[in-house]
């Protein structure tokens, strides 16, 4: 143990004092009066005051100890009687959580046994101490803000899953929750409390009253006229739920908000204080005085000019300080009340320069006089006491308090050998460090001072109509209220940074790599235990305690961006061949070449054990990296061995097995035995890797073994790599660049940046956004509650006094959230964290194009990877607008282009075997369609990328995700399809025009470009466009049968007398079903319209049974919907929620598009033989195309007339979506089919039974199979042999198909005879 100050190093040994001898001969070292002086100076008693220089008794070393006890006395046997026999509380004089009975339900209790966490409905525990008379105070730190009742109980209540404290009689509580107060009954309380805040709970046996605090704000009285007198006395108690978590203060620490006249359930160490603060007055004398042996005289100095010069007087005075401070610097108490106070104290007084120097004296100190294990517990307690006290701080307007705790933090960690020690033990396994990287959301504005900075409100008005947001040009005065509102945003932004950069110095510290002094630099303990917190955040989702906070993570993330990419480009100016953080990326051979652990995370072809079998020629022939059989194969064996094995086993293993240099592999580490771990994954950290290095050509006598270390094991070389040894980076593929991107450390913390996104900050992301939500629905019914006003007849001022306290409550909640959204804005989506989520997004796309080159082994790549390019495109793009616009960003435009070609290449990549990334990536795909500029995007890709993709997109449908397929395709097609140009469902427009909250669809935008790939794709060869179709023409059979299965379950459900309900998920898959049909219309529609020829072009094999299948399928759709009274009908007017998309208009909109294309637009010849299979389908009835025009029915007889009001569909009442010029197509497509049908009823000729086909029985007999020589008609032969070859009725294979005419036929056979 040493110290470097001054630039000598003192040991503790030399400095005991051990005989008399010695002391006389220390004593020497100055003369007898300076000595006098100095002593007298830094052991004068705070009571008496500097006593004359006659009056005072001289002090030397040999009567110092005596005169030191004398300055520390105090009379510990009446502090321990008192502490023993106080009045009015039963129980152990440490009061702690009573984990052993007392409580209902499963809890989990920290350590300390006062911290607490719901682990099920409503779990109820008390302390080991009761009060029965005085007044007495406790505090509860809230670390969640969930449903909790904490208060007081008496030991004869009883609770239960349902019931806790408060619940039952003699029992009382506060809920900050729900803002009440609990006494079997229960009333308005109080005010909501927030996770950061300290409940302070008092009781008052004296007069019988209960009351609560919350800050330090009294609530007021919350019961009175408690039940008092023999038996009756009072625990702390505490019934929480599921996940909820607290923290006790019975006394053990220092209030953090006392009351006059109320005493701690357990009192304080008063003895304890007593003396540290009298060593703590010498300690600071000792440090603002200095011995001038020169001119004997003693010198007032500056605290922060103070050095450890070697001075034997100083060291031996201070050695006495320290035999008596030591051991009371291990308690809690006395290191939170003077210890923490005075560094605080310090840091207030002078620059952070000036602090820092204080607080590396005082840790100096601390390190030279006090055992090892003393300055541990010491550093640890001081470390959970600031992390507390920074924690559950209030937010005050200039964010005071967290700046003071976060600059004595940065104090003590600047500190290299304190730093070490608390990475290596506290930071991430005693304490959750993260809380240092977060700045709490008030929940009361007015507390945080919000009011000052913001004075004056302001929020968007936007009025949603018809698919956009139409924004109304501002007034003067709304101008003038947004630029006030903008200038009080800077203004807490401002203050906001300030705390910010505070928290990037903090990272800035752990990141250190120079601090080699001594041992291991920070940067690669910080990497040790970084790994291992993603671990326990990814591998552990489920297990609460376990887990960080999403808005921790949020605000962790955004710190540890900005420290990365300081350290970064600051070696990129050292070392000019590296790249900057603009151009950062994962090297691909990070995820194969195991030396950084993934845990049980899913990789892009699967399970790793699985690719190092299955890709391990490949891994040996791009990589360099060879996998022993032997060891794949142990490793992945349940019954592995934790012992290290006997010296024979170890010899008669072959060579290749053991590590470089002949070293027996390390002992698996004990961890690795987590139940949370894949079973396939677990030889990651056991050594199934064999390596090659790629800087020089091997022959096969020298490849080597390198065995792989868990995240613990490893040193600086096995990350940063040495002159044969490329650490992290070993195994690098030929497509990748030889020249360093950065050091190989920042390679692995970028990587667990891409990591920590997706485990919880998207999430997080997205729930804030719930404020903006909320600020434009009160906006919204503000706006609405101001309509009213102004069309209220003045004469009803009930009606006017109502609608005013309405408009006052939506303009106070405004007001608030405006300022919450405020500091939402600047702690989340300010520019700054949108640029960090924006680089966060281009990392990924340079290393998902990195890793693809690499061919095969792009299958070892995380699916985050993927799933974070995926997710940080969305946030930016919904998250963070308004205010903030994605197309401001440098480089968006290029980043959209390379988004969209990972889209369009990767959505069918066969190296991808993950459903749910695979699914992903379609949906993203069919978003990316869906805007202006992303498709735009998608345009830009190269041409041979875009046919490709287009390509996948029409592959046959089966046996994949066909629906996300069909809605790409369908995208790609609104606004060019026959009255599908709408933004809203237009029949709920009209029938609901004023409900702003209707489903809105995006705004049309075709894509012609890929729409000409898809034709020209579809004329390409012979087989591409009959199975895509056959599949589109399958689906929608499916689709259409189903939807009309489910409406006839609803349909007669509907109609029972008695009172039932429809499940809600049958009507979502029956809106699906919906959806589905008439999106597969459409795609059928633009086929048609692309490419005509598919079903008009006889000369192809397959265009006719297309043609016939269509038409039967039009058809079996006119006939459901079209019919008067049927049971479409009946569905759609009973309005159900669920089902509002259910309607005529899309889906007979859809089928008239493909009509008006076949009939209308195509070539005679085309409309002919289109006529005549539309006609010739036996399920054809011309009132369906007659209904399209509002042309009814005509009655049957028998039947009853249609009521005169009875409205009718048409498609002339939808004139705001249906041009006169499709109108006109209906109209004449209508006039066609009345003449044709006209002329084929005169032109027909009865047809025998006998001439039917067999099979449907609707059309002639047209074909005969060879060689069996059974017929039927072509429609049904052509579909059968799509899927089978046998015949119908004798099951021969067939082998051709060949036209058949009876006439001719008979007459041949006339002739022969």
């Amino acid at each position: 143990m040493a110290s470097k100050e001054g630039g000598m190093a003192f040991s503790r040994k030399s400095y005991k004092l051990t005989s008399d001898a010695e002391k006389s001969r220390v004593t020497g070292i100055v003369h007898e009066k300076l000595l006098n002086d100095y002593l007298h100076r830094v052991f004068s008693s705070p009571d008496h005051g500097p006593a004359a220089a006659t009056s005072r008794k001289p002090l030397n070393f040999q009567n110092l100890p005596e005169h030191l006890d004398q300055l520390l006395h105090v009379d510990d046997k009446e502090e321990e009687e008192s502490q023993e026999q106080v009045e009015g509380r039963l129980g152990p004089s440490t009061v702690v959580l009573d984990h052993t009975g007392g409580f209902e339900g499963l809890l989990l209790v920290d350590d300390d046994l006062l911290g607490v966490i719901g682990h099920s409905n409503f779990g109820t525990i008390r302390s080991t101490t009761c009060v029965y008379k005085g007044k007495w105070i406790y505090e509860v730190l809230i670390s969640s803000q969930g449903l909790m009742q904490i208060g007081w109980c008496t030991i004869n209540c009883r609770f239960n899953q349902e019931e806790g404290v408060g619940d039952t009689h003699n029992s009382y509580a506060y809920d900050g929750n729900r803002v009440r107060k609990w006494n079997v009954t229960t009333t308005n309380y109080g005010k909501a409390w927030a996770a950061g805040d300290i409940v302070s709970c008092l009781i008052d046996l004296d007069e019988g009253t209960l009351s609560f605090s919350l800050n330090g704000v009294s609530l007021g009285t919350a019961f009175e006229n408690l039940s008092r007198g023999l038996g009756m006395a009072y625990f702390p108690a505490i019934s929480l739920s599921f996940k909820e978590s607290v923290a006790f203060n019975f006394g053990s620490r220092p209030l953090r908000y006392p009351v006059a006249g109320y005493r701690p359930l357990q009192d304080p160490p008063s003895a304890s204080l007593v003396r540290a603060q009298k060593l703590l007055g010498c300690f600071r004398a000792v440090l603002s005085v200095e011995l001038d042996a020169v001119e004997g005289r003693l010198v007032e100095r500056e605290s922060a000019e103070w050095q450890l010069r070697g001075q034997p007087t100083v060291l031996l005075a201070l050695v006495h300080i320290f035999q008596h401070f030591a051991p009371l610097l291990c308690e809690v108490y006395v290191v939170e009340a003077v210890l923490v106070s005075f560094l605080l104290g310090v840091v207030e007084a002078g620059s952070p320069e000036q602090a820092q120097t204080v607080v590396h004296h005082v840790l100096d100190l601390l390190w030279l006089f006090m055992e090892d294990y003393e300055v541990q517990d010491c550093l640890k307690q001081l470390m959970m006491s600031l992390l507390r006290l920074y924690r559950f701080s209030p937010i005050v307007p200039d964010l005071s308090l967290q700046i003071r705790y976060l600059r004595l933090t940065i104090a003590i960690l600047s500190h290299e050998k304190s730093r070490k020690f608390l990475l290596s033990n506290v930071l991430f396994d005693v304490l959750r460090s993260v809380v240092f990287f977060y700045i709490k959301s008030p929940l009361r504005v007015e507390e945080a001072g919000l009011q000052e900075l913001i004075p004056t409100t302001w929020w968007p008005h936007r009025s949603p109509r018809e698919g956009k947001e139409e924004v109304r040009e501002e007034t003067s005065e709304e101008r003038l209220r947004r630029r006030a509102y903008e200038r009080g945003c800077q203004r807490l932004k401002k203050r906001i940074e300030v705390v910010e950069e505070l928290q990037v110095q903090i990272l800035k510290l752990l990141l250190n790599n120079k601090d080699e002094n001594g041992g291991e630099a920070s940067r690669y303990i910080f990497l040790t235990k970084f790994r291992k917190f993603l671990q326990e955040n990814a591998s552990g989702r489920g297990n609460t305690p376990m887990l960080c906070p999403p808005e921790y993570m949020v605000c962790f993330l955004h710190r540890l961006i900005s420290a990365l990419r300081f350290y970064w480009d600051e070696y990129k100016t050292l070392n000019p061949r590296t790249s900057f953080s603009e151009e950062a990326y994962v090297p691909p051979q990070i995820f194969y070449n195991g030396k950084v652990d993934y845990f049980d995370l899913q990789r892009l072809g699967g399970l790793l054990s699985h690719l190092r079998k299955t890709l391990k020629d490949d891994l040996a022939s791009k990589a360099n990296i060879l996998i022993d059989p032997l060891e794949l194969q142990a490793a992945t064996m349940d019954d592995l061995d934790e012992d290290e094995e006997p010296a024979p086993a170890a010899a008669q293993r072959p060579i290749q097995a053991l590590a470089v240099g002949g070293a027996l592999p390390l002992p698996r580490p004990g961890w690795l035995s987590s139940p949370t771990l894949g079973r396939a994954n677990r030889f990651l950290s056991t050594a199934a890797v064999s390596l090659m290095t790629p800087r020089r050509p091997l022959s096969a006598s020298e490849k080597v073994k390198v065995r792989m270390l868990s995240a613990e094991q490893r040193t600086r070389e096995d990350i940063e790599g040495s002159q044969w040894n490329e650490g992290l980076l070993v195994g690098r593929p030929p497509e990748e660049p030889e020249q360093p991107l950065t050091e190989n450390s920042l390679l692995e913390v970028l990587d667990g940046a891409v990591m920590m996104y997706n485990l919880s900050v998207h999430q997080q992301l997205g729930k804030m956004v719930g404020v903006s939500d909320d600020v434009n629905e009160y906006a919204m019914a503000l706006r609405d509650t101001e309509d009213k006003l102004r069309r209220c007849p003045k004469r009803r001022k009930d009606i006017l006094a109502e609608l005013t306290k309405s408009q006052k409550v939506f303009s106070e909640k405004l007001d608030h959230l405006s300022r919450r959204l405020a500091w939402v804005h600047a702690t989340v989506y300010s520019q700054e964290k949108m640029q960090d989520i924006y680089w966060l997004l281009r990392v990924c796309l340079r290393t998902i194009e990195h890793g693809d080159r690499t061919g095969s082994l792009f299958a070892f790549m995380p699916e985050f990877y993927l799933s974070v390019a995926i997710n940080s495109y969305s946030a930016l793009k919904n998250y963070f607008g308004p205010v903030h616009s994605m197309e401001e960003l440098p480089g968006y435009e290029e980043t959209l282009t390379r988004l969209a070609a990972i889209l369009a290449k990767h959505f069918a990549d066969t190296r991808i075997v993950g459903t749910d990334i695979r699914d992903s990536l379609m949906q993203a795909l069919a978003s990316y369609v869906c805007y202006p500029n992303s498709l735009r995007a998608v345009e830009r890709i190269p041409e041979e990328q875009r046919i490709a993709m287009v390509r996948n997109l029409l592959a046959p449908y089966e046996q994949r995700p066909w629906a996300q397929t069909n809605w790409i395709l369908v995208r790609l097609w609104r606004g060019c399809g026959f009255g599908y140009r709408y933004t809203r469902l237009p029949h709920l427009l009209k029938t609901k025009p004023e409900d702003a909250n209707l489903p809105s669809l995006q705004k049309p935008c075709p894509s012609t470009l890929l729409q000409q790939h898809m034709a020209d794709l579809l004329r390409e060869g012979p087989d591409v466009a009959p199975s895509f179709l056959n599949s589109v023409l399958n689906q929608l059979n499916w689709a259409f049968s189903e939807f009309i299965g489910m409406i006839q379950e609803i349909q007669q459900a509907a109609e029972r007398l008695e009172r039932n309900f429809v499940d809600s998920r049958q009507l979502k898959v029956c809106a699906t079903c919906f959806d589905l049909s008439v999106s597969l219309l459409r795609v059928l529609e633009m086929t048609i319209t692309l490419v005509p020829e598919i079903f008009l072009d006889w000369a192809r094999p397959t265009s006719e049974m297309l043609l016939r299948r269509l038409a039967q399928l039009l058809n079996q759709v006119l006939n459901r919907v079209t019919a008067e009274r049927n049971l479409f009908d009946r569905v759609v007017t009973l309005r159900l929620p669920g089902l509002e998309s259910v309607d005529h208009y899309p889906i007979l909109v859809a089928v008239t598009g493909i009509l008006v294309r076949l009939l209308v637009h195509g070539p005679a010849s085309g409309t002919e033989r289109a006529t005549s299979v539309l006609l010739a389908d036996p399920c054809f009835q011309l009132r369906s195309i007659s209904y399209l025009l509002g042309q009814p029915e005509p009655p049957t007889p028998g039947t009853a007339l249609p009521a005169p009001d009875q409205k009718h569909f048409s498609l002339q009442s939808y004139t705001d979506y249906i041009s006169v010029e499709e109108l006109a197509q209906v109209e004449q497509m209508l006039a066609h089919l009345t003449s044709a049908s006209a002329q084929a009823a005169a032109a027909s000729l009865p047809t025998s039974e006998e001439d039917l086909c067999p099979i449907c029985y609707a059309h002639p007999i047209s074909a005969v199979f060879q060689p069996c020589g059974h017929k039927s008609c072509k429609a049904c032969i052509d579909q059968h042999l799509m899927n089978n070859k046998d015949c119908f009725f004798c099951k021969a294979t067939i082998v051709s198909v060949e036209d058949w005419d009876k006439a001719a036929n008979a007459s041949a056979t006339s002739s022969a005879a």
